[in-house]
């Protein structure tokens, strides 16, 4: 297996230790998947702007979360689940719904659970969801709404695939937040 280096900003290549140093002041630790990410400018500045873009969208934090969240799930990203799990939970995303995600159950609240329909649907089906699309927008959305979910997908593209080639690992603020992937999604079912 090719092993990935986990840069810092002082061994870095290019302008990723630029990119890296930001990240760290601006949260406090490096998180490793930024770390692996470094290996590509390009593909750490991506990450970054893709992550920019969707804070703007119309969605709630808590929201934003939850279609990450379920994008990773979809992707069976354990680094990027429990990642996203933590920031739904700061993102004060209730507890159940977080849970429910994790282990593909259905949202207790009907409008959140299209959301998490939608998502799931578009990562699984590559974009071919427009069944889902109509629940969607029954649910109280708009047609806005599904582009920016479509803007999210490749931003948990590029970091859940990312985690396959490299195996990133668990952060140690994550543990607590592991996610055991099918396995949990079975024992759920």
């Amino acid at each position: 297996m090719t092993d990935f280096t986990v840069y810092t900003p002082d061994n870095a290549p290019g302008k990723s230790g630029e990119l890296l140093d930001g990240a760290m002041k601006k949260m406090g630790f490096l998180p490793n998947l930024y770390a692996m990410l470094a290996e590509s400018d390009a593909a750490l500045e991506a990450h970054f702007l893709l992550s920019s873009l969707v804070s703007k969208t119309g969605f709630s934090q808590a929201e934003q979360q939850l279609i990450l969240l379920t994008a990773s799930v979809e992707n069976e990203c354990n680094y990027c689940v429990a990642a996203h799990s933590s920031g739904a939970r700061m993102a004060k995303l209730d507890k159940e719904i977080i849970e429910a995600v994790r282990t593909g159950n259905p949202i207790a609240d009907e409008r959140l659970e299209a959301l998490r329909q939608f998502t799931g649907a578009l990562v699984e089906k590559r974009g071919h969801a427009r069944n889902e699309m109509e629940a969607f927008l029954a649910a109280g959305f708009s047609k806005q709404n599904a582009l920016e979910v479509v803007l999210c997908v490749p931003m948990k593209t590029l970091s859940n695939y990312t985690n396959h080639l490299a195996g990133i690992p668990l952060d140690s603020v994550l543990s607590r937040m592991e996610w055991n992937g099918k396995d949990e999604l079975q024992q759920a079912g």
